[in-house]
């Protein structure tokens, strides 16, 4: 398998909307998935909660990277997502990401900080949203 990268497992999961998401979820993330959002860690369960709102949320969008990292099973990278919602709020984020890789290339851990960088200040939750 070749090892996924944000813009993939973003695009796969937030911007391509009929791709089912347990089949994006799959394709990047390790059964035992977990991630830690500004403090706040989540299990794979929590992490598609998570996905199911913002999806409910997200209209379009996309992912800018900016600086990308691998060495061997450890990735890191900045990157910003703009999201429009549809009730037409359009926000960006930076996101500085950590991960460890899977044997099989999905993430299989993420520790981020996001900053919110323009939008409305309720937008700096949805890092975090369920």
């Amino acid at each position: 398998m070749t090892p996924t990268d944000i813009t993939r497992a973003i695009n796969d999961l937030l911007f391509t909307p009929d791709l089912d998401l347990s089949d994006a979820l799959e394709r990047h993330f390790a059964p035992d998935y977990r991630q830690r959002t500004n403090g706040e860690w989540s299990d794979r369960a929590s992490f598609v909660q998570h996905m199911t709102r913002l999806r409910s949320l997200v209209r379009s969008g996309h992912i800018e990277v900016h600086e990308e990292l691998r060495d061997g099973l450890r990735y890191a990278d900045r990157h910003t997502v703009t999201i429009t919602q549809h009730n037409g709020r359009t926000s960006r984020t930076e996101v500085y990401l950590f991960a460890q890789l899977a044997p099989d290339g999905r993430f299989q851990r993420v520790e981020e900080t996001t900053l919110l960088v323009t939008g409305h200040p309720d937008d700096g939750n949805l890092g975090t949203v369920r």
